[in-house]
């Protein structure tokens, strides 16, 4: 397609206007200016075109020229994506910092994925053979951790006719030919898709099986599934960037994709920093071996920004087109949508709540949606999954702000976090009484399944329990604790328990940082037997003081900073003492002497 050209004749911040464009299209792709900076096509009028650029435009002048690619925004997809670091727009920034410097000058672009790197390709299909869109054309070691699939690009169908052999190849060498009714076609280990263009899949799925996150009262309590979608609401300083990062570094998603959408460069900078030291508690092998970074910080140039979520779903959509889970965390939504706000207000348009733009619930669904766990296009039979949870920092903490309502209106699961409970160094400060899941029903079948028979049933007691400590302390700050009675003061212990030793956990402690299922659930049984033992003796007559002994608790304090192994020997000694406390109907008191 021939290059089509115009002239700027309005510079207004990141918006730039041209004519003489005629025949432009929505969102094609433009270069800008002498120096052709990266732009997208937002609004027409005729031979007009208005462009959104995605870097900064500072110098711009009236008269200079802008070219139409008559391409869409897109984003390559192939080997090399795993354990990049790439901007809002796919430019990979650890070798453009290899080319400039330390200061990137504007304009500069080069390929997402490097063409001078060899992979080592591995042939699945042979000469002859039929195949599909999404069928596996061979694969690739892209890492340790994650084998890519080389797959035939969606709406191509035929037969093989040509297939590389075993060997190294660079992603614009021809791993195959493929023809159908007499057309050949070229295919590479490289795809080039629209952002803005969910990928096609099968069907979807209903959402069946969790997200295993390692952290406790997101597992417990409010459990998101592997295709759906999360928010983590929070104002300043209640910990939302420390929850994505630990979802991102210990959730069981084979892939994970994590945008730094608008956020400070100190919290991208610790990412870059830490990722690469960690190793997944599952293959033992580094988190950036399955990681893809999107970095677009709160000083880069806004309109790339709001390109950034498009960019990291579509790569999270390829991965799981291999069949494989993806997370895609977004940090945060709240600054994407402000990015929204400055340029609808300088496209002239017509403001909605707070000055957003009447689309945003819209625009926000859209991203969401593309969440999901799908049967993958290919005649063989592939699952994959990408579950999207996107930060929210609604100013002041409002929750009836535009984006948290538009966001909630869309998600299955709302992590609502607390200030109160982050000033009391609460980790994660996620408040169990404004939380909710909508997934709680449809996993509790694999939880029991796969975990426990009893796992349904505890987390509806341990929320019945914090929901009465939560009815009780109300009434204790009007009349005092000593004036409760006593089932209610054990209550109030029992409370404390389950917020101190099961929900509460130390994001930098090297084993209380991720906590299996399995250990999550014996931490949870023991308390609550615990809990019945304790209060089956109080009505018994036992005192209140050996009931709710301080020494038991320490013990079961203590499995937090256990690995699973000595969690499971140290479970079934506490319990073995309390039943045999049981038997006295005394109280606990010689049971924590025997074992301190």
């Amino acid at each position: 397609m021939s290059v089509r050209r115009g002239k700027i004749t309005r510079v207004s911040g990141p918006v730039v206007v041209a004519k003489g464009v005629s025949g432009a299209r929505m969102y094609e792709l433009a270069r800008v200016g002498e120096e052709e900076l990266v732009g997208e096509v937002v609004e027409l009028r005729g031979s007009v075109a208005v462009i959104q650029v995605y870097e900064d435009t500072s110098g711009l002048r009236p008269g200079e020229e802008v070219k139409l690619s008559g391409q869409p925004l897109s984003v390559e997809l192939g080997p090399g994506l795993i354990g990049g670091i790439f901007d809002g727009i796919g430019r990979p920034l650890t070798l453009i910092a290899e080319k400039e410097g330390a200061f990137i000058r504007r304009g500069v672009t080069l390929p997402t994925l490097a063409r001078n790197r060899s992979w080592f390709f591995m042939p699945r299909v042979k000469k002859g053979d039929k195949v599909e869109g999404g069928d596996v054309l061979g694969e690739v070691p892209e890492t340790p951790s994650v084998t890519h699939k080389v797959m035939v690009p969606p709406g191509l169908r035929g037969r093989v006719v040509e297939v590389a052999s075993e060997g190294e190849y660079t992603v614009e060498d021809a791993i195959a030919v493929i023809e159908r009714e007499g057309e050949k076609r070229e295919v590479w280990m490289r795809q080039v898709w629209p952002v803005r263009r969910p990928r096609p899949y099968r069907a979807k799925l209903e959402p069946r099986v969790p997200l295993i996150t390692g952290i406790r009262k997101i597992d417990m309590l409010f459990p998101v599934a592997k295709g759906g979608t999360a928010t983590i609401i929070g104002g300043f300083g209640t910990g939302k960037t420390v929850v994505q990062q630990q979802l991102a570094k210990w959730s069981d998603a084979k892939v994970i994709v994590y945008i730094g959408c608008g956020e400070r460069g100190n919290e991208m900078t610790e990412v870059l920093t830490t990722f690469p030291e960690l190793k997944d508690p599952r293959t033992k092998r580094p988190l950036m071996e399955r990681t893809v970074l999107i970095a677009n910080t709160s000083n880069m140039p806004v309109a790339a920004r709001e390109a950034s979520i498009y960019t990291g779903v579509t790569i999270a959509e390829y991965y799981r087109d291999m069949g494989y889970d993806v997370a895609l965390m977004a940090d945060s939504t709240s600054r994407w949508a402000e990015a929204l706000r400055e340029i609808s207000g300088r496209l002239g348009e017509v403001p909605g709540e707070e000055g957003y733009p009447p689309y945003l619930a819209d625009r926000l669904a859209e991203f969401y949606e593309r969440a999901g766990r799908v049967i993958c296009l290919g005649s063989d039979r592939r699952l994959g999954s990408v579950t999207i949870v996107g930060a929210v920092s609604p100013p002041g903490g409002d929750l009836s702000e535009p984006v948290t309502q538009s966001t909630l209106r869309v998600v299955g699961t709302f992590w609502s976090l607390d200030k109160s409970l982050a000033e009391q160094r609460h980790f994660p400060a996620i408040s169990w009484l404004t939380s909710y899941s909508l997934y709680v029903d449809s996993l509790s079948e694999w939880y029991a399944k796969e975990i426990h028979p009893l796992w349904p049933t505890l987390r509806g007691r341990i929320q019945e329990v914090l929901r009465k400590e939560a009815e009780l302390l109300e009434i204790a700050r009007l009349v005092g604790i000593d004036a409760l009675p006593e089932r209610d003061r054990l209550l109030l212990f029992f409370g404390r328990v389950l917020r101190e030793d099961l929900l509460m956990q130390d994001s930098f402690h090297p084993v209380d940082t991720y906590s299996e299922p399995e250990k999550t659930l014996l931490i949870a049984k023991v308390i609550m037997r615990f809990y019945d033992e304790a209060f089956r003796m109080l009505g018994m007559g036992a005192p209140l003081e050996k009931v709710a002994s301080p020494k038991v608790r320490s013990m079961i304090s203590r499995l937090r900073y256990m690995p699973l192994e000595k969690v499971e020997e140290e479970v079934r000694k506490v319990e073995e003492l309390l039943e045999a406390a049981a038997r006295r109907g005394e109280g606990f008191e010689e049971v924590g002497s025997q074992v301190a």
